[in-house]
């Protein structure tokens, strides 16, 4: 049984690593194609291959879930073509065993999923991002449409870059009283230490009545509540953070009265991350020993392919309309990963 394992797993492991590695590929193809065009003097060709490379980790972590299910369905299939399916069969291996057999490879993929969304990818979408905004110049522009908002109490707040280890680079600050704008200020440079934010070359307006009165201060210090862990979650979108940055800054956010269900969202997807994963290699199973038994290999491919598209976008729609109509994120992270083993559990049950 122990060799029967193993041949198996290597049939599983050897397809969706090839499967994977074809994905990334074309991504990163797709991805170099796509930042020429933002091509100049300070970004050059190797600073956008640089950016790309640091992105692969993302790629592979959303990639991951439809690589182990076309690639279940590439390795299975070809047990299956080569009748050493039906052999197991016959020797008295039952459908559960061989779904056990196909689920225990798949677990280090889970698991490699589990270590790059967790420590990899919030900090390399962070570097990414940061080498990117320098080099293109948008750490020096002020009031630009780029870069990521805040809001902390009545001061709204832009950054242009953040750096890891609390250092941003052209932040402007908006501060609001009675609904009016008084004070706006713009600085080049924002370090963190000795628990303070220090702000370096700082350009302030002032809105009195009817007069407008500006100053630049060599240095000033900024007392927030925002260190320098709350910015890096800041920093990258909601599904590039750590499960435990994500359920941090959604207190955060609930202490500052601001709205959280976006980061609700995504802790909930990343958190039933690898059971969507285990979701898709049932289906994966369940359609060899079904409908995909006697198929050719590229039939299977396109219905893998087919069937990953159709859960993406329940996903896609769920997730946005449990945030526009006010329903729980966790019921919309829920709803296709339980129908996907509701219908492998069924289609298994018949072919047992």
């Amino acid at each position: 049984m122990l060799k029967l394992n193993r041949y198996v797993a290597r049939a599983v492991v050897g397809a969706v690593a090839m499967v994977l590695l074809l994905v990334l590929g074309l991504d990163f193809i797709g991805k170099l194609i796509d930042q020429l065009d933002s091509l100049k003097k300070d970004y050059t060709f190797f600073e956008a291959l640089i950016y790309i490379l640091w992105g692969l980790p993302r790629s592979a972590y959303e990639y991951l879930p439809y690589a182990v299910l076309i690639g279940c369905l590439i390795g299975l299939g070809s047990l299956a073509g080569s009748s050493e399916l039906v052999v197991m069969r016959a020797a008295g291996v039952s459908v559960g065993r061989i779904v056990w057999m196909v689920l225990k490879p798949v677990l280090l993929f889970i698991f490699m999923g589990i270590v790059l969304g967790e420590y990899v990818i919030p900090y390399a979408d962070q570097v990414a991002e940061s080498r990117r905004a320098i080099a293109l110049g948008y750490s020096d522009e002020g009031q630009t449409r780029r870069g990521v908002w805040h809001r902390e109490s009545d001061e709204f707040i832009q950054f242009n870059v953040i750096q890891p280890g609390g250092n941003l680079r052209g932040v402007s600050r908006y501060r609001f009283a009675d609904g009016k704008l008084e004070e706006a200020s713009f600085t080049h440079h924002v370090e963190y230490y000795d628990g303070v934010w220090h702000e370096e070359n700082v350009l302030i307006t002032n809105f009195t009545g009817e007069q407008l009165t500006t100053q630049r201060l060599p240095t000033r210090e900024w007392h927030t509540e925002l260190t320098p862990e709350l910015l890096d979650i800041v920093a990258v979108p909601p599904e590039a953070q750590s499960i435990e940055s994500l359920h941090e800054y959604v207190g955060y956010l609930k202490e500052q009265n601001l709205q959280s269900s976006e980061y609700n969202l995504a802790f909930w997807q990343k958190l039933l991350q690898p059971l969507a994963t285990a979701s898709l290699v049932l289906i994966a199973i369940s359609f060899v020993f079904g409908p995909l038994r006697e198929v050719t290999m590229g039939q299977r491919i396109f219905t893998g392919v087919v069937f990953g598209i159709g859960f993406r976008l329940v996903q896609s729609l769920l997730g946005p309309s449990s945030i526009v109509f006010g329903f729980p994120p966790l019921v919309a992270v829920l709803v296709p990963i339980g129908l996907c083993l509701l219908f492998g559990v069924v289609l298994l049950r018949r072919a047992a």
